[in-house]
C-alpha cells in the first residue's frame, strides 16, 4: 500500500506545521470530506488525532490521545488537537501559500491551534549547531521503522509531534566541553563521544538499546523568532510505543536519569496522529470509516 510521500522524504529547505482543532463535533465529517478530497503530492502530510476519530465514533487500532510525561521539574505539555498538517516547501513563501491554498479548502469555524513555520538550518543542523537526525535509520530500514507493515492499516504511519523552546543563551554559557556532554556528540565533527555521560541525550535515545528497538524516521526543523527559538520535533513510526518508550526515559521514568536536553530546552506543545497510507493520490481513509454512520458514505473512497 502506498504511504504519504512527504513522510519518507527528506527534509524541505523550508516547511510549515499546523494543528486543528474541531470546534464543535458537527465539523467532522465536512473536514473529514474536506481533506479525502486533496491531492496528497510529495510536499503535504496529514494526519488525525484520536479525538478527532472519535468524533467520527470510528476506531484506529493502536492510536491514542498524547499522554502527559513527567520529569523532577513537573509535568510535560499535552497539546492534543484533531488534525495535524504538514507542508514541505522550497522556501518560507512558498510553504505559506501552499498552507493558505489548503485551509481555504477546508470548512470554516476550525480552531486553528499550532502555526508554525520551520525552515533548515546550516544543511540540517540544530539552532544549539549540532547536527540532527544523524541516527535515522536509512532505505529499507527507514520504510520498517515508519510505516505499518500489513494488516488493514499497512502503510500507514503514526506520528509524534512536540514543540520544544531552547534556552541557547544558557545552552551558548556552557564551556564546549559541558554542551558536547550535554548531547553525547561533538559539535565540530559529530562524532558520537566514546565517554559521555548517562544523561547525554544521544545516550537516552539511542534507539537500538530499547526492547524490542525503538527505531523511528525523525523529521524534525528548527523554528524561531528574536524572542523564541527551538525545534519542531517530528517523528513517524509503525506505532506509537516506540516513541513513548524513548520519551520515558528522557524524563528519567526508567531510571531515574533524566536527559541533560532538559537543561536547556522543554516541550511546550504535544500530540499523536494517525498518517494514512495513499491510494490514487488520495488519502486513504478506509481505516477509519465506521459502518453505518450517516453521511460518511459521500466520503470519497478509493477503490480497492
Amino acid at each position: 500500500m502506498p504511504s504519504q510521500p512527504a513522510i519518507v522524504l527528506p527534509p524541505a529547505p523550508a516547511g510549515h506545521a499546523l494543528t486543528i482543532r474541531l470546534t464543535a463535533a458537527t465539523q467532522a465529517k465536512p473536514l473529514l470530506r474536506a481533506l479525502a478530497a486533496l491531492d496528497l503530492g510529495d510536499d503535504l502530510a496529514v494526519g488525525f488525532g484520536w479525538p478527532f476519530v472519535q468524533a467520527l465514533s470510528a476506531k484506529i487500532e493502536g492510536l491514542r490521545a498524547f499522554p502527559v510525561y513527567t520529569t523532577p521539574e513537573g509535568p510535560l505539555p499535552a497539546t492534543q488537537a484533531d488534525v495535524w498538517v504538514y507542508v514541505r516547501a522550497t522556501d518560507p513563501g512558498t510553504a505559506l501559500a501552499e498552507l493558505l491554498s489548503l485551509t481555504r479548502q477546508l470548512p470554516g469555524g476550525l480552531d486553528f491551534v499550532e502555526d508554525q513555520p520551520v525552515f533548515t538550518y546550516a544543511g540540517g543542523r540544530d539552532l544549539t549547531g549540532y547536527e540532527d537526525g544523524t541516527e535515522n535509520p536509512k532505505a529499507d530500514a527507514a520504510l520498517a521503522a515508519a510505516f505499518v507493515a500489513d494488516g488493514p492499516l499497512a502503510g500507514s504511519s503514526f506520528v509524534a509531534a512536540q514543540r520544544w523552546v531552547h534556552d541557547l543563551v544558557r545552552f551558548a554559557g556552557m564551556p564546549g566541553p559541558e554542551q558536547d556532554a550535554t548531547i553525547g556528540r561533538a559539535r565540530k565533527d559529530n562524532a558520537e563521544l566514546t565517554e559521555a555521560p548517562p544523561s547525554a541525550h544521544v545516550k537516552r535515545t539511542a534507539q537500538e538499546s530499547y526492547d524490542p528497538p525503538a527505531f523511528m524516521l525523525r523529521r524534525s526543523m528548527p523554528y524561531g523568532t528574536a524572542k523564541e527559538q527551538g525545534l519542531y520535533f517530528v517523528a513517524y513510526g509503525a506505532d506509537l510505543d516506540r516513541f513513548e518508550r524513548v520519551m520515558r526515559r528522557m524524563c528519567g521514568e526508567e531510571d531515574g536519569t533524566v536527559d541533560a536536553l532538559f537543561r536547556f530546552s522543554r516541550p511546550v506543545t504535544g500530540g499523536y496522529y494517525w498518517c494514512p497510507a495513499v491510494a490514487d493520490g488520495k488519502l486513504d481513509l478506509r481505516p477509519m470509516l465506521p459502518t453505518g454512520v450517516d453521511g460518511l458514505p459521500d466520503v470519497e473512497v478509493p477503490a480497492s
